[in-house]
């Protein structure tokens, strides 16, 4: 027996079937509309200024989404990507015959365009009165029954399209992001950087720790790797002799799904010569407070339960004393692994035995400090074996000159004062080969080309990595990463 929605979509079918016969084309090519649901409005309020008010006609399109019968008359809502305005059919049975059956074949979530004059009705809703309509696209699916306020979430991020016409939530904090990653763009440009473009498809898995996807290339017959990060590509750049460069792009990391973790997501990274990380430091600050005032209007935020607030200067705080504070190990008296095991389970901690030295003390950071830190801070100088294309810090041969900044409990970005010594860098590389562990899947492929690129000479220069997805999960107030990306990554049904 046939479910409901299979009865509702065979109706329509039907419907669509009636319409071509009466020579109806369902799907016309275009329709020239004068005014968005927005500009509509504005017209209608500017009008009743004036007096005596004269009534404006427009010509709008968009998707019905109500439609609500009167009496003789009938009132429909209707959205395009701006807003929502009411239609009113007026004494429908007046239209010529050809416009009643095509009324009467519409449904909700068909798209139409419609002509007609701007009036306030006695509630005071913005209204168009309706004197011609066309059906730009009939929808053969019913919309989600509870379509303004669609909650299966699982619906939500397979069907991102009805999440859009269902929840106007949803299409705000995409707008948002847009605003976001413009602003960033605005902010850069207005300090100079220049806007690049690296490849996707990579010879060499670098720039990261992390397991890549791969792929083949069969012109050229060779395995290549989704990026798993811009970096690499943008400091051969500063070689090149730009001074500042930046990135928006997606990279790929073939590893977990979580609320904060996609397989695919977007970054920002820039690279500015003669500058090291405390300058980069000052500039994320600056950044990050003016797209929130720009973006928002204020630098403060709400985030789950808690107001952030991104107003410079920040909370710095070097990873040793915050994982001191917050985890209780000076990790720093604990030189090797099993000394350093050895102490979390002193502590209750549950330390994974497969894990190196750098991956203990970075686990400490994730599960111990950095859910605790909710107001914008500053986490500074790491240990050199977590940070391979850093500079040492002057007097610190252990010490790495590297930050990462941390909101709502979220890494939001990460940065360094860019290791530009060629053959430390090799070193660096293949000490981290070696430091594998295990099966561990975390690749770390000596690019080459990059070490080749840096025996011509790097500037010494200050890198930054800033996550959009999780900078646009904390302006937005969203919980989960999947909320910000407008196709996250799902297991098929």
């Amino acid at each position: 027996m046939a479910s409901r929605l299979d009865q509702i979509a065979r109706q329509r079918r039907e419907k669509l079937e009636r319409l071509r016969a009466r020579g109806i084309e369902p799907y016309p090519y275009d329709y020239e509309r004068t005014h968005t649901t927005e500009q509509a409005i504005e017209l209608l309020e500017k009008q009743e200024k004036k007096t005596p008010a004269r009534a404006k006609v427009v010509r709008i399109a968009g998707r019905i989404t109500a439609i609500r019968r009167m009496g003789k008359s009938a009132f429909a809502d209707l959205r395009d990507g701006s807003g929502k305005i009411q239609l009113l059919f007026q004494d429908i049975h007046k239209f010529d015959e050809d416009q009643i059956q095509l009324f009467n074949d519409l449904d909700i979530g068909d798209i139409i365009g419609a002509e007609g004059n701007l009036l306030r009705t006695k509630s005071g809703e913005p209204t168009v009165r309706v004197g011609d309509f066309t059906l730009l696209a009939k929808s053969l699916q019913p919309l989600p029954e509870k379509w303004h306020g669609l909650a299966d979430v699982d619906k939500r991020y397979r069907q991102r399209y009805l999440d859009l016409i269902a929840n106007a939530e949803t299409k705000e904090t995409f707008r948002v992001r847009s605003r976001v990653i413009a602003a960033i763009r605005q902010f850069l440009n207005g300090r100079g950087f220049i806007e690049v473009e690296t490849p996707v498809l990579q010879q060499s898995a670098g720039g990261a720790l992390a397991n890549p996807f791969t792929t083949h290339h069969q012109a050229l017959d060779q395995e290549f790797y989704l990026r798993i990060a811009l970096e690499l590509h943008l400091k051969r750049l500063l070689v090149g002799g730009f001074d500042k460069v930046y990135e928006i792009g997606r990279i790929f990391r073939n590893e977990g799904v979580s609320t904060q973790h996609n397989p695919e997501f977007t970054m920002l990274e820039s690279y500015e010569a003669y500058v090291n990380y405390l300058d980069v430091m000052e500039m994320l600050e600056e950044m990050i407070a003016k797209v929130s005032q720009e973006v928002l209007g204020t630098t403060r935020v709400k985030f789950g339960k808690d107001t952030l607030d991104f107003k410079p200067p920040w909370k710095r705080v070097t990873l040793r004393d915050a994982v001191k504070e917050h985890g209780g190990i000076d990790f720093v008296k604990y030189p090797t692994a099993d000394g350093l095991r050895k102490k979390m389970r002193s502590l209750k901690m549950e330390p994974d035995p497969q894990k190196n030295w750098a991956k203990l003390v970075d686990g400490l950071l994730k599960d111990s400090v950095r859910p605790k830190l909710i107001q914008p801070t500053i986490i500074y100088d790491y240990p050199v074996s977590m940070s391979p294309l850093a500079k040492t810090k002057p007097g610190e041969e252990r010490v790495a000159e590297r930050f990462q900044a941390v909101a709502g409990g979220l890494e939001i970005g990460n940065a360094y004062s860019e290791l530009n010594d060629p053959i430390e860098q090799r070193e660096r590389f293949e000490e981290q080969q070696k430091d594998r562990v295990g099966a561990d899947e975390e690749r770390w492929t000596i690019d080459e080309d990059y070490l080749l690129a840096l025996e011509y000479g790097m500037p010494p220069a200050g890198g930054l990595g800033l996550g959009i997805d999780r900078l646009v999960m904390v302006l937005t107030n969203q919980q989960s990463i999947r909320e910000v990306i407008l196709f996250p990554q799902m297991r098929e049904k």
